[in-house]
């Protein structure tokens, strides 16, 4: 059975637990923080990051490998489909949440309202959190422009780009980070990823010492 090393706050892993569920992968979960630095995740990851998974002496690393590697390897309704320009806007769109939306909004809030918080118990910086407030305001612009034109953030098609914003969004959520006033376009389309049952399934894990917001997990938000 493969194994996934994470934790709950983790936007990569929980881009990877989302995939793994829409494939109906069974896997177990362990968990791992990186800035513990622990023995196993640093034998299978020299980058010492999650997620990891592993299955015997396979091992994958890094959210947008372990995916692609599922949709390649799996015989389901494909993560990465349609038109050789589709599946382009997918994977530029997912590595736009991975790597902008994470630089932008996650990774600030994450800093400050996780990492300070549960690691230094310090407190938080006021200014990187509006501005990573500010920065999640104009992303969800973009979602918004993005749903006007298509069913599904990089077309008809749900995908990869739907995945890693879903996982992006869902962290910068449960933090606070994000207000859907204003937004209609985008709130529904998260509202519609909250109701699938392979997504439902990451909104019910709690990291130890912080809680989201009350209508955190709810459809009607």
């Amino acid at each position: 059975m493969w194994r996934l090393h994470q934790f709950p706050l983790c936007p990569f892993s929980r881009a990877v637990r989302f995939a793994l569920a829409e494939k109906g992968v069974r896997h177990e979960l362990v968990l791992a923080y990186p800035w513990e630095r622990g023995e196993t995740l640093s034998r299978l990851n020299p980058a010492i990051q999650t997620p990891v998974m592993e299955n015997g002496s396979l091992v994958l690393c890094d959210s947008s490998a372990i995916i692609e590697y599922l949709d390649e390897t799996i015989e389901r309704p494909p993560l990465i489909g349609g038109s050789a320009a589709e599946r382009a806007e997918a994977r530029r769109l997912g590595a736009w949440f991975a790597q902008r939306f994470y630089a932008e909004v996650t990774a600030p809030l994450l800093a400050e309202r996780m990492y300070k918080r549960v690691v230094l118990r310090g407190m938080p910086d006021g200014i990187s959190i509006r501005n990573a407030n500010r920065a999640a305001e104009l992303h969800l612009q973009y979602v918004d422009d993005l749903l006007d034109v298509n069913r599904w953030l990089a077309g008809p098609l749900f995908s990869i780009a739907d995945i890693h914003a879903a996982a992006q969004i869902s962290v910068a959520d449960y933090l606070g980070g994000i207000d859907w006033r204003g937004h209609q376009s985008a709130k529904i389309w998260y509202s519609a990823l909250k109701s699938r049952p392979s997504f439902r399934a990451l909104l019910v894990d709690r990291m130890e010492g912080i809680r989201p917001p009350a209508d955190y997990d709810k459809l009607d938000f």
